[in-house]
């Protein structure tokens, strides 16, 4: 029996050698190449992973000292939250895409390293690359992160309901109380049909808001100072509510809560004609509609003069705690990404921007809008934005939490609940999660 176990033994430390041997192997072989490794942490999935993923293999193919390794993380949500649990460790990559309201727990977190240290080291030129787009990632005049996949939101609406109730479809509306008349007209003309569908999102509430010049929070939606309260009146807040309070009384509007995808179902499936969604959208609502598709830019109270949108999406960050040779090949792969070619093939392959405007020059992307000409209304809106700090956007480590704050007031106004009431209670709730976050980090 001892011997039997004996024999056992040696087989199994063989086995566990042969393994350390294939593993130590391959790690030597990636020396051997002479390859630095970046490890690149992403959520794209569908349409961007795919077009992502062929980024990556052009890349590392292009030149042979530098090998990018793109692995999904899952959700933002859930790529953030791993990050934090491995930041500072040597399982943390080399760089990290996180969205847009994430920039402050990235910063607060102290283990990236802003982008504007290689800028300045480098004296490399930015000045090519969408302002409007640097913006948001820019903090006391300094670049955190790369920007990435960029979106704003649009307004979608079907050309054929429009011209079946008697609507030109070239003049889509571009207030709050057009889309209210319009509504009442597409009604009328298909009774089966809403007029307009707003998904109960934070994001969206945020953009409706920086569109009348309204800031999120305030001190400058947190660029000046950390925010203790919330920036909007209750004049700015309430317009969104009540916008929505009247079609819903008037039976116009379709009522999809917190699901896009519905939304977004419904609207292909003729049940409404317009709704407000990401621009990044673009490419999956126009290919899958059976009918034609119209594209306009957000809508705005008629009270308020349009001031523009915040960028959302995502943006890179470099990790501290890597060794030069690392981060600057991380670098060098970011540079990448913002040439115009690559960027052409990015924003045609996902109907995100591109950050580097030259891309729009490229005979991909003019072919590209001559067959679908309603990506270049996404573009037209984002650069017609005016820079403020309304449209700049805001930043704090709790906005997560603040959405769904408002996402619950949104959703008990859309089943019967009073705007005063709904908006009252979500204000009370934002301004104690501010207060909150604050006392977490000793404020």
């Amino acid at each position: 029996m001892k011997k039997r176990l004996s024999i056992l033994m040696i087989g199994l430390l063989f086995l566990l050698t042969a393994c350390n041997t294939t593993e130590k192997g391959s790690a030597s072989s990636a020396a051997d190449n002479g390859k630095q490794m970046v490890t690149f942490w992403h959520s794209m999935s569908g349409a961007g992973q795919e077009t992502l993923k062929q980024i990556v293999e052009d890349f590392n193919n292009s030149q042979d000292k530098i090998q990018v390794n793109a692995e999904f993380q899952g959700t933002y949500d859930e790529a953030l939250t791993k990050f934090h649990t491995v930041a500072g460790t040597k399982s943390a990559p080399s760089i990290i895409q996180v969205f847009e309201i994430g920039t402050k727990s990235m910063i607060n977190s102290g283990n990236i390293v802003p982008i504007q240290k290689f800028v300045d080291k480098e004296k490399y030129d930015m000045s090519g690359l969408e302002q409007n787009i640097l913006n948001y990632y820019t903090i006391d005049n300094k670049l955190y992160s790369m920007p990435f996949n960029s979106s704003t939101p649009v307004m979608y609406y079907n050309k054929d309901a429009f011209k079946k109730a008697g609507i030109d479809p070239e003049n889509p509306p571009r207030t709050f109380e057009e889309i209210e008349n319009i509504s009442k007209s597409i009604t009328k003309a298909n009774p089966d049909m809403k007029g307009f569908a707003l998904q109960a999102y934070g994001w969206l509430f945020e953009e409706l808001m920086a569109n009348q010049g309204a800031l999120l929070m305030n001190n400058d939606n947190g660029r000046s100072d950390t925010p203790s309260k919330i920036g909007f009146s209750k004049e700015e807040g309430t317009a969104i509510f009540n916008w929505v309070k009247r079609m819903i009384d008037d039976g116009t509007f379709a009522n999809y809560g917190t699901n896009g995808d519905n939304m977004v179902a419904g609207f292909l499936a003729g049940d409404v004609s317009m709704f407000v969604q990401s621009s990044a959208s673009a490419r999956d609502v126009i290919d899958n509609a059976p009918f034609e598709v119209g594209v306009a830019f957000l809508p705005h109270p008629e009270s308020k003069e349009r001031q523009g949108v915040v960028i959302g999406g995502a943006s890179l960050w470099m990790i501290d705690g890597k060794p030069k040779e690392e981060q600057q090949a991380a670098w060098e792969f970011m540079k990448y990404l913002q040439t115009p070619e690559v960027q052409a093939k990015w924003h045609v392959g996902t109907g995100y921007f591109a950050i580097n405007p030259e891309a729009y020059e490229n005979p991909m992307v003019k072919e590209a809008y001559n067959k679908m000409p309603q990506l270049q209304v996404t573009v037209n809106q984002l650069q017609s934005t005016k820079p403020s700090i309304a449209t700049q956007g805001a930043i704090m480590d709790m906005i997560p939490e603040g959405r769904k704050i408002i996402e619950t007031a949104l959703e008990t106004v859309y089943n019967g609940g009073n705007v005063d009431k709904a908006y009252d209670t979500a204000v009370k709730q934002f301004n104690a999660a501010i207060k909150q976050a604050n006392a977490a980090r000793g404020k």
